[in-house]
C-alpha cells in the first residue's frame, strides 16, 4: 500500500513537470495561430477582458497524460507492471471526447458557426453514441463492478439493460456538467483535480492500483494546466478539456463501481448542470422569467457581486468537502 501510494504521488509530480515544461511552447503556438476565446454578448461585462485569450488548452492536459500512460504501459513489456491495460479505456475516452471538444472549439473560433460552436443536437448525439459504446465496454469487456452503495455490504448486481443506459447517462451528464463548470479562471481545473484525487484514493483503497495511478497522473497534468490557468488566466481549457475531463471522471467512477457517490464528490459540476436545467425549464414554464440571474451557477454569483477569485475559492472549498465526504462514504 505504501509503495502504491508513493508511486501514485510520484506520478503527480512527474506529470506536473512535463505539463509545465511543454505548456509554454503550446501557449506560444496557440497565440501565433490566434486560437483565442470569443466571449458571448450575454456574459458579464468583466469577461470581455478575456477576449482573445488562447483556448483549446485541454491539449495541454491530454497529451502528457497519454504520453506517461503509454510509457508506463510499455514498461509492462520489461516485466514492470506500472499501469494496466484497463486504463486504456479511460485514456481512449479522454482522447475521443477531447477530439469532439476540439471540433466544437474550432467551429466556434474559425468555423461557420463562429462564436457558437457545434450545433447542440449534433454534439449531444455524438456524446450519446460514444457513451453507449463505452458503457458496453465497461460491462462486457472490462467487467467492472456494477455498483457499490454506502452502508450496503458487497457489490450490487445491475442488469445490462439498466447498467448500459445508466452508465451512458452518467458519462454524457458528467461531460456536460464539467463543461458548464468551465467559465472562470481555475474553476474547472481545481474542481476536476479534486474529484480525481478523491477517486484515486478510493481506487487505491479498493486495490484498483492501475486506476488510482491513472487518476493521479491526471491530477499532475491538471496542476500543470492550472499553472497557466489561474487568475488572470493565460490559457483556457475549452471544450477540448472540459468534455474530455467530464467523461473521464464518469468512466473512472464507473470503473470503481462507486458511481452512486459521484453527485457528492462532483457536487459543483452537478450543481452547475442542475442549475442550467432548472433555468431553462423555469424560463419556459414562466414564459420568460429567470430563476437565476444567469446560468450556469457561477455566473449567477458573479452577477451578485462576488469576485471571480471568491467564486473559485468558495466553490473549490465546497467541492473539497464533497470529495472528502464521498471518500468517507466509500469506506462505509
Amino acid at each position: 500500500m505504501m509503495n502504491d501510494s508513493a508511486l501514485a504521488l510520484s506520478l503527480v509530480a512527474l506529470t506536473f513537470m512535463v505539463t509545465v515544461i511543454w505548456g509554454g511552447p503550446l501557449l506560444r503556438i496557440l497565440r501565433h495561430y490566434k486560437i483565442g476565446k470569443l466571449i458571448r454578448v450575454e456574459e458579464p461585462g468583466r469577461h470581455f477582458t478575456k477576449m482573445g485569450t488562447p483556448t483549446m488548452g485541454g491539449v495541454m492536459i491530454i497529451l502528457p497524460v497519454a504520453l506517461i500512460t503509454i510509457l508506463l504501459n510499455a514498461a509492462n513489456l520489461l516485466g514492470m507492471e506500472l499501469l494496466g491495460q484497463s486504463v486504456l479505456l479511460p485514456l481512449l475516452v479522454m482522447f475521443v471526447y477531447g477530439a469532439l471538444g476540439a471540433v466544437d472549439d474550432w467551429e466556434g473560433i474559425r468555423g461557420k458557426r463562429r462564436g457558437e460552436g457545434m450545433r447542440i443536437r449534433t454534439k449531444l448525439l455524438a456524446q450519446i453514441v460514444l457513451a453507449v459504446g463505452v458503457a458496453v465496454a465497461l460491462k462486457f469487456i472490462l467487467k467492472v463492478p456494477d455498483l457499490f452503495v454506502p452502508g450496503i455490504p458487497g457489490e450490487i448486481t445491475v442488469s445490462a439493460w439498466v447498467y448500459i443506459p445508466g452508465a451512458a447517462f452518467i458519462i454524457v451528464g458528467a461531460s456536460n456538467a464539467v463543461n458548464f463548470t468551465d467559465g472562470l479562471d481555475g474553476l474547472a481545473g481545481l474542481i476536476t483535480a479534486t474529484i480525481f484525487v478523491a477517486y484515486g484514493a478510493i481506487a487505491l483503497m479498493q486495490g484498483y492500483i492501475f486506476v488510482s495511478r491513472f487518476c493521479f497522473t491526471l491530477v499532475g497534468a491538471l496542476f500543470g494546466f492550472l499553472w497557466f490557468n489561474v487568475h488572470p488566466a493565460q490559457l483556457f481549457m475549452g471544450d477540448t478539456g472540459s468534455l474530455s475531463l467530464g467523461a473521464t471522471v464518469a468512466v473512472v467512477a464507473l470503473m470503481t463501481g462507486q458511481w452512486a457517490i459521484l453527485p457528492i464528490i462532483a457536487v459543483i459540476p452537478v450543481s452547475e448542470a442542475v442549475a442550467d436545467v432548472l433555468q431553462i425549464a423555469y424560463f419556459k414554464i414562466t414564459k420568460g422569467k429567470r430563476l437565476f440571474k444567469m446560468a450556469p451557477l457561477h455566473l449567477h454569483f458573479e452577477l451578485l457581486g462576488w469576485s471571480e477569485t471568491q467564486i473559485v475559492q468558495r466553490f473549490w472549498l465546497i467541492g473539497l468537502m464533497g470529495a472528502m465526504l464521498g471518500v468517507g462514504l466509500a469506506l462505509v
